[in-house]
């Protein structure tokens, strides 16, 4: 963590697209990708148009939420037959309600990303789960995978600072993802659902990104990008491009993104200055 201050930014903004998420199939969109072929299109689409990492969602043959070792590997070796390793490749290990916190830490370390996402509010339901998330996070450390910690409120990004406080995060570099907003129908979030997470009593890590629902998606990690932060964008949260027009692939919310950070005056991050930047070697 930092001494609790946002900054302004001179090293490039990494773009992240989530392409698919766990809840919206085909019927939400027919370009929302599900196989892993479809997932390795999108990635090398979305590279050319800007992004420096895939987050990774996989289903299962009904096109249900699925965390599986076998499935991820499969997800994996069609996206770098496809983009090598000019993506960094993040995998989810989100719940959706259906999966406990040892069953989401065993996937991980069975398919062993280079990346994957956490929602502390997941894998920490409550402090009894406190000391076998640090372990985790101990094991990631030394088998050389990239945790992103997701918080959904400025109360949980608190309460990560509390147990860095306490020596239970075994990273000087732990990066995090902002949710502003809500897996909830109709949900837009505004650019201004930042600032409760720019609060000076909340510590600011080294690394952070944001996710955004809705048309306003490219404002507000265009907000992030300028206060320091880095962007996530894609169908997972959003299907729309700023006009209100339906995009039609997760390639245009990432060059949307691309322009309004480069109008902006910052430059991009490709994936070897991602991992610099995450630096959890």
């Amino acid at each position: 963590m930092q001494d609790g201050t946002y900054q302004g930014r001179s090293d490039p903004v990494a773009i992240a697209v989530a392409p698919n998420g766990g809840r919206r199939t085909k019927a939400d969109h027919p370009a929302l990708p599900v196989t892993p072929d479809e997932l390795a299109h999108v990635a090398a689409a979305s590279l050319d148009a800007g992004a420096a990492m895939i987050h990774v969602h996989v289903r299962d043959r009904q096109g249900r939420h699925l965390l599986d070792a076998e499935a991820y590997r499969a997800a994996m070796a069609a996206i770098k037959a496809r983009v090598g390793e000019r993506l960094v490749i993040q995998i989810t290990s989100e719940a959706l309600g259906i999966y406990r916190p040892e069953e989401q830490m065993r996937v991980t370390l069975e398919t062993r990303p280079e990346a994957v996402s956490l929602a502390l509010r997941e894998l920490v339901p409550d402090e009894t789960h406190e000391a076998s998330f640090a372990s985790f996070l101990e094991t990631l450390r030394t088998e050389k995978i990239a945790p992103q910690i997701i918080l959904y409120s400025p109360q949980e990004a608190s309460y990560l600072a509390t147990l860095a406080g306490r020596g239970m995060i075994p990273f000087d570099n732990l990066p995090v993802l902002y949710v502003l907003g809500r897996y909830t129908v109709g949900q837009t979030s505004r650019p201004a659902d930042l600032l409760a997470f720019m609060a000076p009593a909340i510590s600011a890590p080294r690394h952070w990104m944001v996710c955004a629902f809705g048309r306003q998606e490219t404002a507000c990690v265009a907000a992030a990008a300028l206060l320091g932060g880095h962007a996530r964008v894609g169908f997972e949260n959003n299907l729309f491009l700023p006009d209100g027009a339906l995009a039609s692939g997760n390639h245009e919310l990432v060059a949307a993104t691309r322009r309004a950070v480069q109008t902006c005056g910052l430059a991009l991050a490709d994936a070897d200055t991602l991992r610099g930047q995450w630096a959890v070697a």
